[in-house]
């Protein structure tokens, strides 16, 4: 296995682990822990950019892009359907709609 392979697949277990750590600190639900959850996301951008690894689909799509929250519906975010759009939008607490489409 080429060392470079071997690298971005590190890489991705990395993502996958600080992703579900900043998941459980966000589910705490105080101060202190939504600040850790947010730093082991961006830590987690950081290794993508670095190793050109392109952050996995499931975990993009449970951030919001403005604040770097764990998106967690009926914590810190509401879920609204457009289901003739085909979409779910998550709207986080700072007001940021991410969509998700659906089939």
């Amino acid at each position: 296995m080429p060392k470079d392979s071997f690298a971005k697949e590190v890489a991705a277990d990395r993502m996958h682990r600080l992703f579900d750590l900043a998941q459980q600190r966000t589910e705490k639900d105080d101060g202190a822990s939504r600040k850790l959850a947010k730093r082991y996301i961006r830590i987690a951008k950081e290794i993508s950019s670095h190793y050109k690894v392109s952050m996995p689909k499931q975990i993009k799509e449970r951030i919001c892009r403005k604040c770097g929250n764990v998106l967690i519906p009926g914590l810190n975010c509401r879920v609204r359907l457009a289901s003739s759009k085909g979409y779910a939008a998550y709207i986080c607490e700072c007001g940021t709609e991410r969509h998700v489409f659906y089939k």
